[in-house]
C-alpha cells in the first residue's frame, strides 16, 4: 500500500511541472432538459506543449468550467507527440493532414515569417515551438477537427535523420541537391 502512494505521488510531482504550457481552444456549453430545468454542462478544448517539439490536445467535459478544464490538461498531457522540427523554429518539409472533413496544409517557411495560421492550428504551432509556418485550413472549422487533422499531418513528419535512417543512407547525402538540378542552376547562373 505504501509503495503506490508513493508511486501516486511521484506522478502528481511529475504532473506539477511547468515545463508545459496550456493554451484554451474551445468552451462548448450544453444543456439537457429535466424535470426541473435545464442542467448546464461544459466541455472544453485545450492545447498543451513545451513549445520545444512536444504537443497534445485534450477535451474533457463536466458541470463547471475550470474542471473541464483541468480534465482537458491532464488527458493533453497523457496524449503528448513529438514533432520533429527544422532549426527549432519550423518544419523540415511540407504536410497535408486530414481528419473526417477537416483538412489543412502546412508549410515551412523561411525565418521571420511568423505563424500564418487559422484559430486551432495556430494554438497548436505556439504550443509545439515553432516560429515560422504557413498554414490553411479547408473544409471543417470545427476546432476538434482542425487539432486532430493539425496533428494528423505533424505525426506525418520525417526528419532527415529518419528518412536517412529508413533509407540505409547518410543524413548528407539525403540534404544534397540531386545533380540534375544542381547542374541546371549553374547554367541558370
Amino acid at each position: 500500500m505504501a509503495e503506490r502512494d508513493n508511486r501516486r505521488g511521484r506522478r502528481e510531482e511529475r504532473d506539477e511541472n511547468p515545463e508545459f504550457a496550456d493554451r484554451l481552444v474551445a468552451i462548448n456549453r450544453v444543456s439537457k432538459t429535466v424535470k426541473g430545468g435545464k442542467r448546464f454542462g461544459f466541455a472544453a478544448l485545450v492545447v498543451v506543449g513545451d513549445q520545444r517539439g512536444r504537443v497534445g490536445f485534450g477535451k474533457g467535459k463536466a458541470k463547471e468550467v475550470p474542471e473541464a478544464i483541468r480534465k482537458a490538461t491532464e488527458q493533453a498531457k497523457r496524449n503528448l507527440i513529438r514533432v520533429p522540427l527544422r532549426d527549432g523554429r519550423t518544419l523540415h518539409h511540407d504536410i497535408e493532414g486530414r481528419h473526417g472533413a477537416g483538412k489543412v496544409i502546412m508549410r515551412a517557411a523561411p525565418e521571420g515569417t511568423g505563424i500564418i495560421a487559422g484559430g486551432p492550428m495556430r494554438a497548436v504551432f505556439e504550443m509545439l515551438g515553432v516560429k515560422d509556418v504557413v498554414s490553411k485550413s479547408n473544409g471543417s472549422q470545427n476546432p476538434y477537427n482542425m487539432i486532430r487533422a493539425t496533428l494528423n499531418g505533424l505525426t506525418k513528419e520525417a526528419s532527415p535523420r529518419q528518412v536517412a535512417a529508413r533509407r540505409g543512407k547518410k543524413v548528407a547525402d539525403i540534404l544534397k541537391k540531386p545533380e540534375a538540378e544542381a547542374s541546371a542552376e549553374a547554367a541558370e547562373a
